[in-house]
C-alpha cells in the first residue's frame, strides 16, 4: 500500500502531465483551424463569432423586489441604501418582514 507522500507525487506528476497535454492539444487543434481557414479563405468574421463583451458585470441588470409598501406601492430590491420611505416606516416601529414580497 503506497504512503501519503507517494500518493501526493504521484498526484502532483499526474496534474503535471495532464496541464502539458491541455496545451498541446489545444496547440494542435488551433493550427488545424487556422490551417482549415488558411485553406478555405476564412475569417473570424466568416465564422459568424459574437464579439466578447468587454465587461462581465451585472451593472445594469434588473434586480427582483424584495420589499414592498402595500399601502403606497414603493419597492426596494434590498440592494443599496435603504430608501427614505422604507427608513421612515422603520423607524415608526414597523418591522422589515412586514415588507417582504
Amino acid at each position: 500500500m503506497p504512503s501519503l507522500q507517494e500518493l501526493l507525487d504521484r498526484r502532483a506528476s499526474l496534474e503535471k502531465e495532464i496541464e502539458e497535454t491541455r496545451k498541446r492539444e489545444k496547440a494542435d487543434a488551433i493550427a488545424k483551424v487556422k490551417a482549415l481557414m488558411s485553406q478555405y479563405g476564412l475569417t473570424t468574421a466568416d465564422l459568424g463569432g459574437k464579439s466578447a463583451p468587454k465587461s462581465t458585470g451585472t451593472k445594469g441588470t434588473k434586480v427582483a423586489v424584495k420589499y414592498r409598501d402595500r399601502a403606497t406601492g414603493d419597492i426596494w430590491s434590498g440592494r443599496g441604501l435603504q430608501p427614505k420611505w422604507l427608513k421612515a416606516a422603520l423607524a415608526k416601529g414597523r418591522k422589515l418582514d412586514e415588507f417582504s414580497v
